[in-house]
Order: C-alpha cells, then structure tokens, then sequence
C-alpha cells in the first residue's frame, strides 16, 4: 500500500525519493517535473537530494521492494531533513511491493523516472520506462555487458522516437581539478597539441582508487550485500571506469561527437578480484554471512569481488588506459584517490592526489622540451583561464607549476550530484541534449562492456 508518511520536498530534477517522517509542511507544490523514483539501492540517490532545486514538484512518488535498501535511503534522507544548516523539505509518497516496476509504469505518477540501485535491473528498467514515456536520469553505469549495451541502444532509439531525455550522472565532470584540466587542454599555448601516444605509453591515462568501506555524510556507509555481486553491481571494469572513459572523452575531445564503430579501437585488458573477509564483508553490510547469490565467488572462506579493471584503447587514433582500484578500507585520513594525465606537446597537465597533496586533488602544469618562452605564453594564456575560474593562481615548482584553486571552488564530491541535477533540468527546458551527448555515451558504454567481454576472452 501507499505510504501516507510524507515528507515535504524541495525541487530536484534527479534523485530518489523516500518517505521518512511526516513534517509540518505538507503543502504541495506546482512545479513542471514530477519524479518518479525506481528501486533506490545505491546511496548516490539520498546525495542528489541533499540539495533543494526549482521546478521540481515536491510531491515524488517512489516504486521499490520493501527491504534494508528503502530503509538506508530514507535514513539518509531523513537527516538531510532535520539538519540545521539548510535543510531539505521532501514531500514523498512510498508504493512498496514486489511489483513496484509495474505498478510505477501504470500509475505514471511523474514525468521523470530516476534509476540508482542494482544494476542487473536497471538497463531492462531504462527501457521501459523510456517505452512508456518517461524522462529518464540513471545512476551509472546504465549496462553492465555486451547485452545491457544493446538493449541501450534500442532505449535510446526508444527516447528519439518518444522525444524524451535519457541521461546519465556523470559527477566527476564537476570536480574542479577535471574541468580546470579540460579547460587548460584546449589553451595551445599551454598545451599544445595532445599527443598521440602509444599502447606502452598512452597520451590520456585515467586511474581511480575506490574503497569498500567508508563515510557518507560523516555515517559509515552500509553497502547492500547484492554490491558484492558482479552479476548484479557489474565488474569494476564496466562501473567505476564508466567516470573515467566519460573524462577522457569529455576532455580529449570536447562537445565532439564520437562514432564507437569508427573511432574507438580496443587493446588489452584486465580484470581481477579484491579479496574480502567475511569479517569485513560483515562489518561494510552489517549481514551475518555470506549470501548464498555470492557462494559462488567465495574461495576458501575469502569473497573475491572482480572490482579491478584496466581498459587499454584508441580514441581518435590517440591511445588513452583508465584504471580502476577497489580496496577494502583507505588508511587513516585518506580516501578514495584519482590520478590524470593528459600529455601535450607543450606540457602534460597532471592531475595528483597523494600524500604529498595531503590526499587532496592537486593539478600541474609540467612543460616538456625547453622553450624559452613558454613561461611568458603560459602566463599570458592562463589569465584567459582566470576570467573563467576567478581567483585561480599559478605557484612555480620544480618540475613547472601548481594550479593553486581557491576553497570555494572545492565544494566535494557529494556536492557535484546537485550540479549535474542543474544541468540536466536546463537540458528538460531546452527540450533535447546536446548534440554530442548520446553518441558519446554509446560510445562510453561501448568501450567499458566490451572491455569487459575481451577482458574474460583474453583470461
């Protein structure tokens, strides 16, 4: 049945909602997008809600089994609530059933359906939900393999034809270090031209170091035990590498629109498991054992999650890796950790988060040959760079320079989800995406479903 706990609901044009507890302010509001929200499971949906935003009706109507995952959302939710410091004021209406999907698409409750939960489900979801006229914005990854990526396409063929907008969250595009990288790759004068590279040496390397068990808004985060599953979550190789194929492209070749089947050559790939105790799988799940969907990956007493990929490919002839890393739990006061290089003929734009960056996001300036006058163009070049990103600097170091970033500008991870929300409510009002956006997401999931296909394949 309907869940008459209602919590009131600032705007969101993206997230997955949950009825927590009744609040004083139940009025409704008016607003042009309506959110219907599928099957939360993944904690990405209780972060986009942590902002408020406009032409969101604050009334959502939420579709999911009932379970530890609805409860960890509402949780979530609940505290962004009855915060002190900007709280949310979300109006939910929870339909809880094993039919939840069917009786989402018949009730059509809202124009925009948003997908963040388990991945096995969620391209079949995708189009349906783009079949029945719905606006779609999907956590990635949104295929997992070869055949997630073919009902992809026919769900995009699908939108076209529906004149709907399917799309995906693609977060790390929002991260200062990233944008101010892209921004400086296309300055000739500080970049140059971007190499070709080769398979040994790529032009474009990507490589993210994630972890099993961590916080989320200052609370350990409690994983769903289906996470652990490979067959349910995807393999690292098709997840994560999602955010990092989107960079290379979204950097390499901005708002150009990319062909899988001209463009993209694939070259070795590689897969392997993180090694979890049942103590730790207990301790990330709060679960007591091992379920019996996982038994199957369980050697010796030891889960082995296949959470660790290396794609190795052309794009446009230029040769780029994107690596991803799963450990357990990051060392005391570190985090999850990303690493970017974009080589130029000019100088490599290197973006470093370790130790010596106090684990911090830290992007440089590193010239190659010896130009005399480089400095003087960098220089020049970078106050172009200034009038976009105020109060950006450049400190000089060894090998060249550091982009010093006002803390303004380091609003965080979680913070991101609300500016890829804006942008996607902007594209609502345009009425389409731009024009590079859905062949360069074929593309992406191209590259990571096959990757992980030839990854199997060459084991």
């Amino acid at each position: 049945m309907r869940n008459k706990s209602i919590m009131a609901v600032s705007a969101i044009g993206m997230v997955m909602l949950y009825a927590c507890s009744p609040t004083k302010n139940e009025e409704t509001s008016e607003k042009p997008i309506k959110l219907v929200v599928v099957d939360p499971g993944h904690f990405h949906a209780a972060l986009v809600q942590k902002s408020t935003f406009e032409d969101v009706d604050s009334v959502v109507h939420v579709y999911a089994s009932d379970g530890p995952d609805v409860n960890a959302y509402l949780s979530g939710i609940k505290r962004y609530n009855s915060r002190e410091e900007n709280p949310t004021n979300w109006n939910e209406q929870v339909y809880k059933g094993d039919d939840f999907f069917q009786k989402a698409i018949a009730e059509k409750a809202g124009n925009l359906v948003i997908l963040a939960g388990n991945n096995q489900k969620k391209t079949d979801f995708i189009k349906q939900s783009v079949d029945a006229g719905f606006n779609v914005l999907a956590d990635k990854p949104m295929a997992i393999n070869t055949e997630g990526f073919e009902l992809l396409k026919q769900a995009f063929a699908s939108a076209k034809e529906k004149n709907v907008l399917l799309y995906d969250i693609m977060t790390e595009r929002y991260e200062i270090t990233n944008a101010l990288q892209r921004e400086l790759a296309q300055s000739a004068p500080i970049f140059g031209e971007l190499q070709k590279g080769t398979p040994k040496d790529p032009a474009v390397v990507k490589e993210s170091v994630h972890h099993f068990y961590k916080y989320v808004s200052g609370q350990p985060l409690v994983r769903p035990q289906w996470f652990y599953d490979v067959e349910q979550q995807g393999e690292g190789i098709v997840d994560v590498t999602t955010h990092l194929v989107d960079m290379i492209q979204w950097a390499a070749f901005p708002e150009t629109v990319i062909d899988y089947e001209k463009d993209v050559v694939l070259g070795e790939m590689k897969r392997y498991p993180t090694k979890l105790t049942l103590d730790q799988f207990k301790a990330s799940t709060k679960a007591e054992s091992f379920p019996d969907f996982l038994t199957k990956d369980v050697i010796d007493g030891v889960l082995n999650v296949y959470a660790n990929g290396e794609i190795n490919y052309t794009l446009k002839d230029v040769h780029a890796k994107a690596v991803v890393i799963w450990n357990y739990q990051a060392p005391e006061g570190t985090g999850d950790t990303h690493y970017s290089i974009m080589k130029g003929s000019k100088a490599n734009l290197v973006i470093r988060q370790g130790k010596e960056q106090n684990f911090k996001p830290v992007l440089y300036i590193e010239p190659v040959g010896s130009d005399a006058g480089y400095e003087a163009g960098l220089i020049e070049a970078f106050k172009a760079i200034q009038g976009k990103y105020e109060g950006i600097e450049l400190k000089k170091i060894a090998k060249g320079w550091e982009v010093v970033i006002p803390q303004k500008y380091d609003t965080g991870h979680e913070a991101h989800f609300a500016q890829v929300a804006q942008k996607y409510m902007s594209f609502l009002k345009d009425g389409k995406l731009p024009d590079w956006e859905v062949p360069n997401m074929l593309t992406k999931y191209y590259i990571t479903t096959q990757a992980l296909r030839k990854a199997k394949e060459q084991k």
